[in-house]
């Protein structure tokens, strides 16, 4: 027969076990992006520039993950190594950290898009 104290120790493992093993993932960890100036670009050819700027599409991480661009102002959130624009000129645009200071578009089938945006200040 199993004591009181004893049933309580197993209820206590048991929650714990279910907390770890329901903690969010890496991928659900909230994030921010180094603050700055980020400027995108599509990737050139060797017959040619090896940038192609794309104007209008930069813009600056301030803090509070909020952002601005040409257009207006806005925030992002970043889960994981994904950024979404959430209000803003911006809103509904996806990026992928693919490096400290470097995002990639996130295309509408979730593949990684050819314009990349890197800070340069």
């Amino acid at each position: 027969m199993i004591g009181m104290r004893a049933m309580k120790r197993i209820a206590i493992a048991t929650l714990l076990a279910a907390v770890v093993i329901h903690t969010p993932a890496q991928a659900d960890i909230l994030k921010t992006m180094p603050h700055g100036p980020y400027e995108c670009a599509l990737p050139g050819d060797a017959a040619g520039a090896a940038w192609i700027p794309l104007e209008g599409e930069g813009f600056t991480i301030s803090r509070a993950s909020r952002y601005r661009s040409p257009e207006g102002r806005g925030t992002y959130i970043m889960k994981g190594d994904e950024l979404t624009f959430t209000a803003g000129p911006k809103n509904g645009q996806q990026l992928r950290r693919t490096g400290t200071n470097e995002l990639r578009a996130i295309n509408k089938d979730g593949t990684t898009g050819r314009m990349i945006c890197v800070r340069v200040g």
